[in-house]
Order: C-alpha cells, then structure tokens, then sequence
C-alpha cells in the first residue's frame, strides 16, 4: 500500500515537471520565431 502512495506521488511530480518543461520549451520556440527575449524586456 505504501509503495502505490509513493509511486503516485513521483508521478504527479513528474506530471507537474513535464508540464511547466513544455510549457517553457513552447514558449522558448515562439520567442525565436518572433525574434523576443525569453523572459521579456531588457535585463542590461
């Protein structure tokens, strides 16, 4: 029963992880194709 619980936990982690990773690789292609900075704005 404890070893179900910590397997589901790792994969909400995961899920999590995967899904902010996407979201980001997305975002990083469409800032390329547009010609934007990542994180908006000037940082110098």
């Amino acid at each position: 029963m404890n070893i179900t619980r910590q397997r589901i936990v790792i994969l909400m982690i995961v899920i999590v992880v995967a899904a902010i990773l996407g979201r980001l690789a997305v975002r990083a292609i469409i800032n390329l194709l547009l010609g934007g900075t990542m994180f908006g704005g000037n940082f110098l």
